[in-house]
């Protein structure tokens, strides 16, 4: 948690509900700016195709690692005790390590963002229609607190100049550095690149959490991965596939825990829930711990387990409860690219999606029956 001079009072501060007027504000035109991105997103896909011969998710398309270990919730204060969180239990939950962009082969040596997706299983409540009879909640971060698609609007131009100067870095920023938000757009290829095991990530969006809004974190808090974060990938001397090796190395030898923060909406002014493009200040709004994850030693790079979650499985923060509904245009954005994404991964590669529902549907080893 950040450091603040009030922190006793959390409990009794006024949060915002997360259906409050002025919570959501859909703006004209969203609808057609989502179609255009759902669209610009397949095009993209199809390059890769291209490139790879095997259709990828428009996004997170290179796998890091995958993992299987516990989500533990323990008893927290009441305004914290909500949704997912509502009362003390363990969860079994598979995560997979990502790198953002839609390229598979993209070299570890180049910063980007980095991604973590979840799987949460035997999850009781109320779900929506997508997934009402699979008892699972998909919960998706990112190693950046601020997402530089920030709304759909944004998402649509900044797709438009990638598809159009993507392969030509120079020219990109030419038209970047022309925008208001340039600092933003650029700061995708000047994060840290660091161990994963030592990598903070972030929901960059807000959730409905139970009666409030809250954005989520996972901080890595083991004394092991606390060390690694000096650890920087350095392109002279390092392969291009170190960040999967550092993992692999990491969990053969190492079990991995993460503290599991919210941090609530307080002020819609300082906390926009429509734009994601700015991290809400944490020392006004402290993140506060609701649980644990925590992974045991393993294999984290099975190609089985591997094959079947890029072929099979599809992460999806609308898979999951009524009451930890995403909230925003990015997440509005999500309900519809993520479905037309996998959709045409599906057609192409010929495979079915599979709603896994027992984290033993996911392979430790062997030939993938389906």
């Amino acid at each position: 948690m950040a450091a603040n001079s009030s922190t006793s009072d959390l409990g009794s501060r006024k949060y915002v509900h997360w259906n409050a007027p002025g919570v959501e504000k859909v703006p004209p035109g969203e609808a057609e700016d989502v179609q255009a991105i759902a669209d610009m997103i397949n095009t993209m896909q199809k390059a890769q195709y291209n490139n790879h011969r095997h259709m990828y998710g428009g996004t997170h398309a290179r796998t890091q690692g995958i993992v299987k270990g516990e989500l533990v919730v323990e008893e927290v204060p009441p305004h914290l005790a909500q949704t997912l969180f509502s009362k003390p239990a363990k969860y079994p939950i598979a995560m997979r390590y990502s790198t953002e962009p839609g390229d598979p082969a993209l070299d570890d040596r180049i910063p980007q963002p980095r991604g973590l997706g979840m799987k949460v299983f035997n999850v009781p409540g109320e779900m929506f229609e997508v997934g009402k009879d699979f008892d699972t909640q998909d919960i998706e971060f990112n190693s950046t607190p601020a997402l530089e698609l920030a709304d759909a609007k944004t998402t649509k131009e900044i797709f438009e100049l990638r598809i159009k100067y993507g392969g030509n870095k120079e020219e990109l920023y030419k038209h970047l550095e022309a925008r208001k938000d340039t600092e933003l757009q650029k700061s995708r290829d000047e994060v840290p690149n660091i161990h994963l095991e030592s990598t903070r990530m972030y929901s960059q969006t807000a959730y409905r959490y139970g009666d409030y809004v809250a954005k989520y974190s996972l901080v890595p808090s083991s004394e092991t991965q606390k060390k690694l974060y000096n650890e920087v990938v350095k392109p002279d001397s390092h392969p291009d596939h170190i960040l999967s090796d550092w993992l692999k190395e990491f969990y053969a030898n190492h079990e991995a825990e993460y503290l599991f923060q919210v941090q609530l909406l307080e002020n819609l002014d300082d906390q926009p829930v429509e734009y994601a493009g700015a991290a809400w200040d944490e020392e006004k709004y402290p993140w506060q711990t609701v649980g644990k994850v925590v992974v045991p030693k393993q294999d984290s790079f099975i190609p089985v387990r591997k094959a079947f979650w890029e072929d099979h499985v599809r992460m999806d923060p609308w898979h999951g409860l009524k009451s930890f509904q995403p909230l925003g245009s990015p997440n509005r954005l999500r309900r519809v690219i993520y479905p037309a994404s996998s959709e045409l991964r599906r057609q192409i590669n010929g495979r079915r999606q599979i709603n896994v529902t027992d984290i033993k549907q996911i392979p430790d080893g062997g030939f993938i029956d389906v």
